[in-house]
């Protein structure tokens, strides 16, 4: 059985880091998890291939070869899947599809003729039977949530992974909190599951035994969702660093309330956790009563944001403008709180109704919804209609990022980040590539493009104060240069 396994071309966005990625030499942030997973779960004897469209070009005559052509994607791969399915059907391949934009929304593509809907464990058995059958169905669901301590370790050797700047492995699904604009509720739970502790060291070793040594971001949808697994996790990691010399580092997903947990804080900072993405959305009351962020009404968020600052870790956070309660006032409240904070990786966007959320349902009983969603957060596009108008929206969000952007505005966060934050925990390995992207960033960001003094006020005031700090700061530099493009193109 030849069985084809498709990623899908990522469109600009902040998680892209496109624009960064020449500072790095590499072709994409992030390699392709689920795809890999999947793959474990086939037969060994089984001839697979995977193409990321971000990584290499997909051939005719690949997809001829294959008896099955498998793709996944999310909501914003939706035009890059539409080309991957007409190049099947004209091909006449047949496509299995799965993953978060088919889960959401299969009715969309008539021309793929199979469908996984969910989480794919416990449908793999059948599936994999019925392919070599040739008797595929129509559609696969599982009726539960499957236990994720069966899942295998991924097939890292399909992929080349000297083409990515971060491999990505999974410890836990679902996420305990309720809001209202987020589907990770809808396709993962409540309950967050987790793997074992061994069975995560197990794909660190692999990924390891297949070369890698460097950052590896955990994808959970809350990686504090159980604090216990987590913590039994952590010292796990911290055992396993010292067994092995590991440099690996880490980066994750979380929860807000992680800054009221100092033991939890310094677990992380000791098993190598470097930044962590939290979902602080906005610093208005209302606005986060409105979307049901309760667990972020309960703290000083500004405090919060300094106190894992403080314990070693990057605070990246995720914010949305568009609420029903938001005042006019709303793009300036933001500006402020994010420089104050100094999140200095603050991933801005419109509030947008995904579908099988709560917002959508909501919307949709109101008779406000306009489009479906295009899944890019950073498009400065609305599929509801508003409360504020809607071309103050959207030129308020376009003014705000560029102002968040702006190379004086930018580098003074980059400098209150640093002022708070601690190193702590294992340094982590300066490789050559590291060193060529510093020198590449002082031809680019230090001569070439605009914002050359702020870049050196930066970069020489770290030296001199904080030059433990500097690999820090020169990352800090290099990705701002990815947000600053994607800003001036909204």
């Amino acid at each position: 059985m030849r069985v084809l396994l498709v990623y899908p071309r990522n469109p600009e966005t902040f998680w892209s880091f496109e624009h960064s990625l020449p500072f790095v030499s590499r072709k994409c942030s992030f390699q392709p998890l689920g795809l890999l997973t999947i793959a474990a779960m086939m037969p060994r004897s089984w001839e697979l291939r995977l193409v990321d469209l971000n990584v290499e070009e997909l051939s005719d005559d690949e997809i001829v070869r294959a008896d099955y052509v498998l793709i996944t994607g999310m909501i914003v791969h939706k035009a890059s899947i539409h080309e991957v399915v007409e190049r099947c059907r004209l091909l006449a391949r047949p496509l299995i599809a799965g993953g978060p934009v088919f889960t959401t929304g299969f009715e969309g593509f008539p021309d793929i003729q199979h469908f996984v809907l969910g989480e794919a464990e416990d449908v793999m058995p059948a599936l994999v039977a019925d392919m070599e059958r040739g008797n595929v169905q129509r559609v696969y669901q599982a009726p539960d949530r499957p236990d994720i301590r069966r899942v295998p370790v991924p097939r890292w050797d399909l992929v080349d992974m000297r083409s990515y700047v971060t491999m990505s492995v999974q410890f836990s699904r679902g996420c305990p909190y309720d809001c209202e604009f987020c589907d990770i509720i809808e396709m993962n739970g409540r309950v967050p599951r987790t793997k074992t502790p061994e069975q995560l060291i197990g794909e660190l070793d692999a990924l390891r035994a297949h070369g890698w040594d460097d950052m590896v971001f955990i994808v959970d949808d809350n990686f504090i969702g159980n604090k216990k697994c987590a913590k039994a996790l952590l010292r796990e990691l911290i055992a396993w660093r010292g067994r092995t010399g590991s440099h690996m580092g880490f980066l994750t997903e979380a929860s807000v309330n992680l800054a009221e947990d100092p033991e939890l804080c310094e677990l992380m900072a000791l098993a190598g956790f470097k930044k962590v993405f939290l979902g602080i959305e906005t610093p208005s009351l209302e606005g986060l009563e409105e979307c049901h962020k309760l667990q972020n009404t309960r703290r000083d968020l500004v405090e919060s944001v300094q106190t894992i600052q403080r314990a070693g870790m990057e605070v990246m956070a995720g914010f949305i403008v568009g609420f029903d309660s938001d005042r006019d006032d709303v793009f300036h409240r933001q500006f402020e709180f994010i420089q104050r904070s100094g999140v200095v990786t603050a991933m801005v966007g419109l509030l947008t109704a995904l579908p099988q959320t709560a917002l959508y349902r909501r919307l949709m009983r109101e008779g406000r919804l306009d489009a479906e969603s295009t899944g890019n957060s950073v498009e400065a596009v609305l599929n509801f209609r508003t409360k504020l108008e809607r071309e103050f929206l959207v030129s308020g969000y376009r003014e705000l990022m560029n102002r968040l952007y702006e190379p004086k505005a930018y580098y003074r966060r980059v400098r209150t980040f640093l002022a708070n934050h601690r190193v702590r925990g294992p340094r982590l390995r300066v490789s050559t590539r590291d060193v060529k992207a510093f020198l590449r960033s002082i031809w680019k960001l230090g001569v070439r493009h605009r914002g050359q003094l702020s870049y050196w006020r930066c970069f020489l005031g770290t030296l001199v104060l904080r030059p433990r700090q500097l690999p820090v700061a020169i990352e800090l530099a290099i990705v701002g240069h990815h947000f600053r493009r994607v800003a001036s193109g909204l």
